[in-house]
């Protein structure tokens, strides 16, 4: 008997929905995959704390690690204290370094596995009287912090440079000084405003081509001092474009979680890795994806993604910012974690309607692994928001 749950729609009407059957995927990739590929990763808050919800971030360590060690499994990296971790929006610096300490640990005890930690300047108080100096000095502190623990470096865009810079040379300043110190290569992270607003202009420009020039100089500048770089400017065409300019030994990793499929599959002229938030939501799938890829069958590897594509860019939705919301939710659903609570409250973010769609979407794609697990918890959902299935 198939199985029903009633959902609202866009025009606050309830209907019926019938659950598809979910696709199976490996627990394990059966090969090495030809594209390093990273999952932004949530961390699992702690519903119990006794704390401000809004104000504080108590964070479920051993079910935040336990997600990591599923990501390590499917073959994939974490990148650690991302934006998909609610950094800068509810995970302060404290808390972040303790999670990648804690993430760094972990991976000592699975071979194989893969982090890399964000660095940034969240912890500096900036105010009219901030200068360069000081964001260099908070870079350093963070970069240091990371870098004694083991761990190697993304580095993150930094909102307190982009209020104090003036013109792009103060970017080439800042990240030349850095650069000139990192022990590793290091993945630059170049965060477009749709994702945070606060980094509007960055690299000293409004202009994106603009803005690009100056990153590509940059980059091309110090390509031994850099893995990759990571742009979320939900434009294939930028990122295309961009990493055309870039130094070959220099990565381009995908943060494109709208055209993420094309852009890993990559052209005659290159390829994209990948640094995505939408791997913490479809990990199974995206496995199984790069699994194929590297064997050669790129036709099953666009047959895996494309039913993806329209959940991501339905979690991506404007505004962007609040995607994480989409991606916790999916874990929830999927038995990941025991409860739909963020730290900061981050889960009402989304509206009932927008999570009922989601839920459509990640059925459609066959991302629920256990439809009456996934039922039973979008009914609980529902019932907090008056909406009875009975």
């Amino acid at each position: 008997m198939s199985l029903v749950i009633v959902l609202p729609d866009a025009d606050r009407r309830l209907q019926p929905y019938t659950m598809s059957a979910p696709r199976t995927f490996a627990a394990r990739p059966a090969r090495a995959f030809n594209r390093v590929a990273y999952s932004a990763a949530h961390v699992v808050a702690d519903p119990l704390a006794p704390c401000n919800p809004w104000l504080d971030s108590p964070i479920d360590w051993d079910a935040t690690i336990a997600f990591r060690q599923r990501i390590w499994a499917l073959g994939l990296g974490v990148a650690e204290a991302m934006d998909t971790a609610q950094r800068g929006m509810g995970l302060d610096w404290p808390t972040s370094l303790e999670l990648i300490r804690h993430s760094i640990d972990a991976a000592r005890d699975f071979p194989g596995a893969q982090v890399a930690s964000g660095a940034g300047t969240d912890h500096l108080a900036f105010d009219a009287t901030t200068t360069l100096d000081d964001v260099i000095r908070a870079y350093e502190e963070q970069v240091a912090a990371i870098e004694k623990l083991g761990g190697r470096i993304i580095l993150m865009a930094s909102r307190a440079l982009a209020r104090v810079a003036t013109s792009p040379d103060d970017y080439r300043k800042v990240y030349g000084h850095i650069l000139s110190q990192v022990r590793e290569p290091v993945i630059l992270h170049w965060l477009g405003d749709m994702f945070d607003p606060a980094l509007a202009g960055y690299w000293g420009s409004a202009n994106l081509d603009n803005a690009m020039d100056v990153a590509v100089d940059i980059i091309n500048t110090w390509p031994e001092k850099i893995d990759g770089v990571k742009i979320s400017l939900l434009d294939k065409h930028k990122e295309i474009a961009m990493r055309r300019r870039l130094d070959p030994r220099v990565k381009m990793y995908t943060g494109d979680d709208f055209n993420y499929a094309e852009l890993i599959a990559g052209d005659t002229h290159g390829h994209s890795h990948a640094l995505l938030g939408i791997f913490d939501a479809i990990a199974p799938a995206a496995s199984a994806a790069l699994d194929a890829l590297a064997g050669g069958d790129t036709q099953r590897f666009h047959e895996i993604l494309a039913p993806t594509v329209p959940l991501s860019r339905h979690i991506f939705q404007a505004p962007t910012r609040f995607y994480k919301t989409g991606v916790v939710f999916m874990a929830y659903l999927n038995g990941l974690q025991d409860h739909f609570v963020m730290i900061g409250g981050q889960q009402s973010t989304r509206s009932l309607t927008h999570l009922a769609e989601l839920f459509r979407l990640a059925d459609r794609a066959g991302l629920l692994a256990d439809p009456e697990l996934a039922v039973a918890r979008m009914r609980a959902v529902l019932a907090v928001n008056g909406v009875h299935d009975a």
